[in-house]
């Protein structure tokens, strides 16, 4: 008897802390939407958009079909540009907004100047929180080389780290702001530049209360 309380116990412990999931297969677009062909497109196992011949002209985002609350997400990004503003972003707690190519929420930002920041795309428009300079020479790495993002949205809390080192430690304190929607990866408009995602893995955690 004691065996199977046991066997039980750990049982429930593993569904309770689930292991991450990949949130991209490295080769289709199942469980994501978006301009897919026209702006987004698949290479070597990474998501990919834009060019170095031509310039992105509106920000867009390849967002999943399905909705996240809290949760912990890993990925790898690369970012190459010649001109214009360079940048990218991995939204979460997000919508898309409706009859228009922006989305609303927050964004794990990308790019020369907003590496390791909480941006709050088309809602309030401004950085949250981003990292000091001496935290963001600790992180960076130069533009065109693979990058990784670790993401956790817990409750009102949020905290990124860039290449391993904490770059944010963010608590929502404002009423009425999103707590759960889609995630979404971004391409900004007004650049010649190729944003790349890859390795995208999540962990649904329970909500807190």
């Amino acid at each position: 008897m004691r065996i199977a309380i046991t066997s039980l116990l750990f049982a429930l412990s593993i569904l309770a802390h689930a292991e991450p999931v990949p949130l991209f297969d490295g080769k289709t677009f199942a469980g994501w939407e978006g301009d897919i062909g026209s702006v987004w497109r698949i290479e070597d196992g990474a998501f990919v958009a834009g060019s170095l011949e031509k310039k992105q002209e509106n920000n867009n985002f390849l967002a999943t079909t399905k909705n996240y609350g809290d949760f912990e997400l890993t990925l790898k990004w690369k970012l190459e540009g010649t001109e214009g503003f360079v940048n990218g972003g991995v939204q979460f707690r997000t919508k898309r907004v409706p009859n228009h190519h922006e989305v609303s929420g927050f964004q794990a930002d990308l790019g020369k100047g907003y590496d390791g920041a909480l941006y709050d795309e088309s809602r309030r428009k401004k950085i949250m929180a981003k990292p000091t300079p001496e935290v963001l020479a600790k992180a960076q790495k130069p533009l065109g080389e693979w990058n990784e993002y670790r993401i956790r949205a817990e409750g009102a809390r949020i905290q990124i780290w860039l290449n391993g080192v904490q770059t944010v430690d963010y608590t929502e304190t404002e009423a009425g702001i999103d707590t759960t929607g889609i995630i979404a990866v971004q391409i900004h408009g007004g650049a010649t530049s190729i944003v790349r995602y890859k390795d995208l893995m999540i962990e649904e955690l329970e909500a807190k209360k």
